[in-house]
């Protein structure tokens, strides 16, 4: 507790980065369907969404190295409470898809700047703890965000003004804190032949969830609107959704340390495209009805990614955990630029149901994939499998950042990740002062 306490700063800027972006991510689609918006305009919110997070996990070091951590923060936090006001002041699809990219180059690069602090603080005896209390102050902040909505309309100005006030809350903390910061962000890089390599399975799933993910992500309030849900049942609904996601990753996360983890990865696919069939032609269900299944949709696609992550890293040699990871998360990036699109053209076309018919699609490629690399390579041995880290994938994108937090980095990985970029970085302590070998016996 007293290393939580020592970066409570950080959690609480961090978690009000986090409320802000799950009101702003729920609000615009709300707002954009009532003036009017079609549905490839909101998909696209999501695609530029998707594009500017990833620009923000590879830029976002070099911008650091040039002018420091707390002046990078700072103007990302900014740029993110301008933009949410410009959204406001220009009601128009042509402002607004730009905008929302800028949203998601600001809130990577501001996610990346505190979790490079967390980085700092911890050891590799108390990363895991940090690690999952930082997952569960986001989802709750993220919740917490999405559930405001339920307090009035989004038709007004009243939530846009809120969500600048919270992003600029979001600076003070850690403007204020003094934690030292002397260590460079990690780099994000794409090794598609190295990926495949060691898991063909793990780099055709993590694009599909990425393309279900994002599409749901972005236009599962459109369609709960097209349906005739209240906004405070679609904010119900997409909460329940995040919410189920963290709570089924933990059995799904044991069942997937004891067996193939491809079986437990096809099990929750056709979970996941079994009940978005049942939404895909169930008009007209009742409200709870479709927050039930929601909810349910939510716990399977929220819990892939980490099973993911952790097959790949059964294959990866060791001290290759951040590079096939960070891979694998530009790799979801890639998925969700094209997701949203996608599922708004088959909205547009056929009913907001075609919104599942999509996801579903994914998850059938997902799972046929699946079953034939099983006939092509055995499952690894149960004492040879790395161990399952839920990871917070239904909250936002991950980051480089969030990655060397996960408890299964060995602190030589992320040496050797800051050398490589900077031949002259020396690893230091909490006070800034370089840290020096253990003498030798």
């Amino acid at each position: 507790m007293s290393q939580i306490f020592s970066i409570a700063a950080l959690l609480t800027g961090s978690g009000l980065l986090l409320l802000a972006g799950g009101l702003h991510g729920l609000l615009l689609p709300l707002r954009g369907a009532a003036e009017g918006f079609s549905d490839t305009s909101l998909g696209l919110l999501g695609t530029g969404w998707a594009i500017g997070y990833v620009a923000g996990c590879i830029l976002t070091p070099t911008i650091v190295s040039r002018v420091g951590h707390i002046r990078t923060f700072g103007v990302f936090c900014s740029l993110a409470g301008i933009a949410v006001l410009l959204n406001l002041l220009i009601l128009h699809p042509a402002a607004w898809i730009p905008l929302r990219a800028v949203s998601g180059f600001c809130f990577a690069g501001a996610a990346m700047v505190v979790e490079s602090w967390l980085n700092e603080r911890a050891t590799p005896e108390t990363r895991g703890r940090i690690f999952g209390f930082y997952t569960m102050i986001n989802l709750a902040a993220t919740t917490v965000g999405q559930m405001l909505l339920t307090l009035g309309s989004p038709s007004g100005y009243l939530f846009f003004v809120i969500g600048s006030i919270v992003y600029s809350l979001a600076l003070l903390p850690t403007a204020l804190s003094t934690v030292a910061a002397p260590v460079p962000l990690l780099h994000s890089r794409l090794d598609i032949k190295m990926l495949w390599h060691n898991s063909p399975v793990a780099v055709i799933s993590v694009f599909l969830i990425g393309i279900s993910n994002s599409a749901f992500g972005t236009l599962g309030a459109v369609y709960g609107r097209q349906i005739g849900l209240s906004v405070s049942s679609i904010a119900t609904m997409m909460s329940v959704a995040l919410l189920a996601g963290a709570v089924i990753q933990v059995p799904i996360g044991l069942l997937s340390d004891r067996m193939d983890r491809r079986i437990v990865l096809v099990g929750i696919g056709a979970a996941a495209c079994a009940i978005g069939a049942v939404l895909a032609i169930g008009g007209g269900l009742p409200q709870l009805a479709v927050i039930a299944l929601v909810a349910a949709f939510g716990g399977m696609i929220y819990s892939m990614y980490p099973v993911i992550v952790a097959h790949a890293n059964d294959h990866t040699p060791a001290g290759e955990f951040l590079k096939t990871s960070g891979g694998l998360l530009l790799l979801f990036g890639a998925g969700s630029i094209v997701g949203p699109v996608i599922a708004a053209a088959m909205m547009t076309l056929t009913t907001p149901q075609g919104l599942f018919a999509v996801t579903s699609g994914a998850h059938a490629s997902l799972i046929a994939f699946a079953l034939f690399r099983m006939t092509q390579r055995k499952a690894i041995a149960p004492e040879d499998r790395e161990d399952f880290v839920a990871m917070p994938s239904g909250v936002r994108f991950s980051t480089p950042e969030t990655l060397a937090m996960d408890p299964r980095v060995e602190d030589s990985e992320v040496e050797a990740e800051h050398e490589e970029y900077d031949p002259d970085w020396e690893p230091k302590n909490d006070d800034g002062e370089l840290k020096t070998p253990a003498p030798s016996n």
